[in-house]
Formats: structure tokens, sequence, C-alpha cells
């Protein structure tokens, strides 16, 4: 696939499909070739609640009613899965849109939160209309439950061969929920980081998990990955990059633990090394 500089927006954004194929020259030893090369996708996906846009994010199309649940549990739209009646995946020229339905009262407080925000909104903390509903804190984890230092080494080895679109692509991540004995149960991935684990929320609110399994994410530790682990209720997050410092006084105060740069014989953990034997 070959596009112009100047080719319309509706040529450039390909919608509804993860993955594209570029005939690519690659360099190698002085050598060159001609081969076909598979990109991970990125399409703007617009999430409209009850017929208002609330936020257009650029991600991977695929798991999208995933996503639109997790997105809805994390950052606080809904409480709980039941809240989400219906989600409609509506394909248009420039992007995909989610047309989410969600309870009445969720959609009146939806709307005062945003009563002064114009326009759409972007990733991350993009959005919130003031710091307080910006930095959005979780419940306090009282779970008790511990893990095993070979159970986060059998999930980071077994995370590898289940994230497809980056085997064949190099470019997104993953966030999987791994249980106690260290097998993944399942995966999610996407350009975006919160993205992923977002999707990963929606499926494991589907769903009836063990309430001692973890999330490993191939991403850094931001403090939005903390907040939104912890707000689902999980006590244990592993990361193979760094977390930042708000992340790791966010995960101290509100009783995550912490784990960074994972790998298979290390790790360092920033917060309540307790939960891990």
């Amino acid at each position: 696939m070959a596009l112009s500089a100047d080719a319309p927006i509706s040529d450039v954004v390909i919608l509804d499909v993860p993955t594209s194929t570029f005939e690519v020259t690659q360099w190698r030893d002085g050598e060159s070739q001609q081969i076909q090369d598979c990109l991970a996708e990125e399409t703007p996906v617009a999430l409209i609640y009850n017929g208002v846009s609330h936020a257009v994010m650029l991600a991977t199309a695929q798991d999208l009613e995933d996503f639109a649940l997790g997105f809805s549990l994390s950052e606080g739209i809904i409480e709980c899965a039941s809240e989400l009646y219906d989600v409609k995946v509506s394909v248009q020229p420039n992007g995909v849109e989610l047309h989410c339905e969600i309870a009445s009262e969720r959609f009146a407080q939806l709307k005062e939160r945003r009563r002064t925000l114009a326009g759409k909104t972007g990733c991350g903390l993009c959005g919130a209309e003031s710091l307080q509903q910006a930095m959005r804190y979780p419940k306090a984890i009282k779970s008790q439950a511990t893990f095993e230092v070979a159970s986060i080494q059998r999930g980071l080895q077994a995370i590898q061969l289940q994230q497809q679109l980056q085997q064949k692509t190099g470019a997104t991540h993953a966030s999987a929920f791994v249980l106690a004995d260290g097998t993944v149960s399942m995966v999610r991935e996407d350009v975006g980081r919160h993205n992923a684990l977002d999707k990963l929320v929606g499926a494991l609110a589907k769903t009836e998990q063990p309430e001692d399994g973890f999330i490993i994410t191939t991403s850094r530790a931001s403090f939005e990955m903390v907040q939104k682990t912890a707000s689902a209720g999980i006590s244990l997050l592993v990361a193979i990059s760094a977390p930042t410092g708000l992340a790791v006084r966010i995960a101290t105060q509100y009783g995550l633990t912490l784990v960074g740069f994972a790998r298979a014989h290390q790790y360092v953990v920033y917060s309540h090394g307790e939960r891990i034997l």
C-alpha cells in the first residue's frame, strides 16, 4: 500500500483492521531487497455515550466491545459492567464509532462532569475539566493474595507467545491476566498501552476470574496504568519497564503491589512486596 502525502484522510485511515501490509525496502549488510512488511494499524475510535461524544482514541480496531466496557469502567463512567447496556460498532469514513448505552444515572453524572468541556478529548488524562477529576484515586485494595516469584516468571515467558499482533508487527503493547500459578488466561493487544489494559479490564468484567490473579503489561507503569489496575480490584501489576514516581506513590498508598523492570530472572519491587513470596 502506498499513499501520497496529500491523500484525503478517508484514504489515509484504514478502518476496522488491526494490520496492513506495505511494500518496503529492507537494507541489511549493505544490500537491499523489496519485502512485504506487516504494520499495526491505529484507527480513530470515538466513544459515544447515549448519543453524546465523549472521547476519541487512537486504537487497534479489534476487541472493541471489550475496549468500550474497560474504558467505561476504568475511567469511572460506570461503576459495574451491568450499567453498560449495549455497544454498537459503527464504521465511518474516517474512523470507528462505539455507541455505548449506559444507565441514565451514570449518563447524568458524565454530563455534569463534562459540562464546561468543549470538543472531543484525547487519551490519558485529557478530557477532565479539573485536576480533581483528572487525578481520580482508586479504592484501597484489601486483597490478601500472595504470588510466587516463579508465577511471575512463568507469566512473563508465556505472554510473549500470545502476543500475535506484536509478533506480526513489532509495534503493539499487551496486557495479560495471569493466574496465581503463572498461567496466562487472557491477553489483549493494542498500539496504546492504556487501550490494551482497558480491553483487558473489559474482557475480565465479562467473566468470573479468580481474585488472586495479576496483570502483566509490556509497557512502563504510569499513574494511569496503576489507577486502572487498582480500580479493577487487582492487587499486583507487573511491568517490563520502569514506573513513574507518581505511580509508585499511588500504588504504595492504595495497596497495590507494583513490580517494574520485570525479566525472566530479575525484577524490582516498588510497593507492597509482602505479596510476593
